[in-house]
């Protein structure tokens, strides 16, 4: 099941929408607050955004824009102006579809699920680790959490890689030291510390607190 946010002031075509998506098996929310879309986005979290252009107080392309600012989450304009230039100017804000009104029920639906199981579902089977809700994925280094990419460094992800392989388990740091070493990132016992406070602050900042914990004495552990 995905949460998908929908922006749209038409209150009767939003509740019809709501009820397309949700008959298959999908979670929606509708916005009601135009003033604080980006709020709402932040506060609900979700896989996909549904955006109208033509919205109260600001237009859908201002919050595709703030959107952008803070989330890669997947973006659809849904709007009756639908000549080349609004499609365009939408592809440029960031948005990764465009739906005509009136909405075909069938198109909604396909266009929806394409985009989900292209965003997440082929991602999820390259090999990944799993941490909290994060994403590691092996093959292009990339940390996927909430919709958001969290950009690593080489040792980073591969500090974050080992801690992940032994979940519930302390790595030493001279595990973990080794491990850096074999790919060939060579690391003194400080440049270590540094590397794991940048990676723990990169998670912090991401909401992911408390993830990696230290054992005085002993290495780190992700419990």
């Amino acid at each position: 099941m995905y949460k998908i946010l929908l922006v749209e002031d038409d209150f009767s075509l939003a509740n019809a929408m709501k009820k397309q998506i949700e008959s298959w098996g999908n979670e929606t929310r509708c916005v009601t607050d135009f003033q604080n879309i980006l709020k709402e986005f932040m506060d609900y979290k979700p896989q996909l955004v549904l955006l109208d252009i033509t919205l109260p107080f600001f237009n859908g392309y201002h919050w595709c824009s703030e959107i952008r600012k803070v989330s890669n989450v997947p973006v659809v304009f849904i709007s009756s102006v639908a000549d080349n230039m609004n499609i365009v100017m939408a592809i440029n804000m960031g948005a990764d579809d465009f739906i005509s009104k009136p909405v075909e029920p069938m198109v909604l639906t396909a266009k929806i699920q394409a985009i989900l199981r292209r965003t997440y579902e082929i991602a999820e089977s390259a090999p990944v680790l799993e941490c909290h809700g994060a994403i590691l994925n092996l093959n292009d280094g990339s940390l996927m959490y909430e919709g958001n990419r969290i950009e690593l460094t080489k040792n980073e992800f591969r500090i974050f890689e080992a801690l992940l392989e032994c979940k519930g388990k302390i790595v030493s740091r001279d595990q973990l030291m080794t491990k850096l070493w074999q790919e060939d990132c060579y690391v003194e016992e400080n440049t270590l510390t540094v590397n794991v406070g940048r990676l723990r602050k990169k998670l912090e900042e991401h909401g992911l607190k408390g993830v990696i914990i230290t054992k005085p004495g002993s290495g780190y552990i992700i419990e």
